[in-house]
Order: C-alpha cells, then sequence, then structure tokens
C-alpha cells in the first residue's frame, strides 16, 4: 500500500465505506457557532468527541455543549474525550452556556458532559444550574445528557428537578464488552439511573439511551439491550455506527449498512419506544429536537 492510499483506522473492519464518507464543504472556524464557542470559552462535544456531523449542525447553528471541563475521570477505550485529573469546575460556565443558547435561537439545547468521578455529585448540581440559565435566558426545550453519577440516586434527582424536556444517559454497547469498552461503568447501573430517572420524573420528561454499533456486538444482544431499555422505561432509543477516533481506540469489528440500520431500527420500534433513530450516522445529539417535537403516536422515524 503506498502512502497515497487509504488507510483503514483498522484492518479488521477494512476502509470505511462511501455511506460513512463525510465531504466537508467549507472551513469549520468559520462558522458562526465556531466563533462564538471561542468567544464564551465554551467546550462542545461535537469537537470533543469528534463528531461526524459538525458541519451539518455547525452550518444550521446548533450544538452540544459539553460542561465541566474537557477532561473526562474514565477510561472508556472508545471515546476520544481526553482522560486524566480534571480542574475545578467552572461557577460561570452554566452563564456562559445559556448565552450562548440565547444568541444562537437554538429551540432545543442538548448539554453534556464529562464524567466527573471526583465531584461527590457527580457533577449534577453543575447540570441542574446549566438548565436553570437556559431557562432563565429563553424558551428553549432542554435536553441533559448525563454521566451515571456513580449510580447516585440524590445526585440524579438534583438533575430531574430543574426540569429538563429529555433526560439521556448512554449505555454506548453491550454488557459483554463492557471490561473492553467502558471499564469503570456497570450496565445494570446504568439502566438503574435510567429506570430512576423514569421513576423521579416531571410529567413531560422523556428518558433516552444510545448504543454505538460495529464494536463486535451481535444483532440479538443489539435487541435485548433494547428490550431492557424499553422494560426500564425509556422513551428514546438511538443507534449509530461507532467509529474508532484513532488507531489506540477500541477497533471497529464492522460497518452496519443503513439497510441493517433501517431493519434494526424497525425491530427496536416494534417495542414500544416514543422515537427511535437508527442510522449510521446517528449520535445520542443528532437531530435531538426530532424526539420532543414527534408525537407519541408517530413513535418512529429511521432515516436511511
Amino acid at each position: 500500500m503506498s502512502n497515497a492510499d487509504p488507510k483503514p483506522i483498522n484492518r479488521r473492519a477494512g476502509i470505511r465505506p462511501e455511506w460513512l464518507k463525510i465531504r466537508v464543504p467549507g472551513d469549520l472556524d468559520q462558522l458562526p457557532v465556531s466563533k462564538l464557542m471561542n468567544d464564551l470559552a465554551l467546550n462542545t462535544v461535537c469537537q470533543e468527541a469528534r463528531c461526524p456531523n459538525i458541519f451539518e449542525c455547525w452550518s444550521a447553528g446548533t450544538a452540544t455543549f459539553m460542561i465541566l471541563g474537557e477532561i473526562c475521570t474514565r477510561r472508556c477505550t472508545f471515546c476520544a474525550v481526553e482522560k486524566g485529573k480534571p480542574g475545578f469546575a467552572d461557577p460561570d460556565e452554566p452563564r456562559r452556556v445559556a448565552e450562548a443558547v440565547a444568541r444562537m435561537g437554538v429551540r432545543h439545547a442538548v448539554i453534556t458532559m464529562v464524567n466527573r468521578d471526583d465531584m461527590p455529585d457527580g457533577g449534577a448540581e453543575y447540570v441542574a444550574r446549566t438548565v436553570d440559565a437556559v431557562r432563565a435566558q429563553c424558551a428553549a426545550t432542554v435536553e441533559v445528557l448525563i454521566s451515571d453519577l456513580e449510580g447516585n440516586r440524590d445526585a440524579l434527582r438534583r438533575v430531574v428537578l430543574s426540569r429538563p424536556e429529555v433526560l439521556a444517559h448512554n449505555v454506548e454497547t453491550v454488557p459483554r464488552l463492557y471490561p473492553a469498552v467502558r471499564p469503570v461503568a456497570k450496565y445494570e447501573r446504568s439502566l438503574d439511573v435510567l429506570r430512576w430517572a423514569g421513576q423521579e420524573r416531571n410529567p413531560g420528561m422523556l428518558t433516552k439511551s444510545s448504543l454505538m454499533l460495529g464494536l463486535g456486538e451481535t444483532e440479538e444482544e443489539i435487541l435485548a439491550v433494547a428490550s431492557d431499555l424499553r422494560e426500564a422505561g425509556v422513551d428514546v432509543f438511538t443507534m449509530g455506527q461507532y467509529l474508532a477516533p484513532t488507531g489506540n481506540h477500541h477497533p471497529v469489528r464492522h460497518y452496519y449498512t443503513p439497510e441493517e440500520f433501517a431493519a434494526l431500527g424497525g425491530e427496536a420500534k416494534a417495542l414500544g419506544f416514543h422515537h427511535v433513530e437508527s442510522a449510521p450516522l446517528v449520535r445520542s445529539s443528532y437531530m435531538a429536537h426530532r424526539a420532543v417535537e414527534s408525537p407519541a403516536d408517530a413513535a418512529t422515524d429511521i432515516p436511511g
């Protein structure tokens, strides 16, 4: 293979197929969202997680805010976010996020976080303050994508009491792969967080979770997780293709076709979720507003 030839991130799955190749039509740094994030010294999961949809979302004036710094206390092998010892949480960050949401004019704001196992409540208070700050500035609906908070139900309750329209926590992969992919996390604990959120919820709040496909799971395991999530009361379920950020991350074992995603999404829909997104480039926060805007009886959107 010459230096000019495309090199797969890992040779187990081969070169990335055409439906996963993203053509970026311009300079990301020149977009107004990029300039706003720099002006307000904010982090986005779009950048930190190297999301393939970043140009599409930023061109449309939307972004997913990542709070509590840019260093995660966990060592998940799928994730591009830096691992290590985080710095102090910035007490002014909630206000700056709210200002960005208001200035961008988004109708649905998504706020995620790094794991902060160094904090007694896992960062829950900061998440809640950020939701409160957005509420004070504008009329956007709010979705929070939180860590498992180490199973701290009181911390979870604080987030729920801030009244987000959607509370999300991702299981990410099937239980068999947790030791290799999420070595500090626990599958049952994640299910508990989602179940508790449903039990603590305010009227109208949706719960949500997501799977990455292509880490080495089987279709039977995917559907078993979907069933577990539905039994835990989860309303919204998303599935997308895992793309290894670098050759040092967990390898891609399989690239699912759009048709395979559509079929799996159809089977998940049959379990009774309020809303399902299932396609190669789907990410947990991609087009997140659709789950809030879709009526319960129109259960699913499965993009091709």
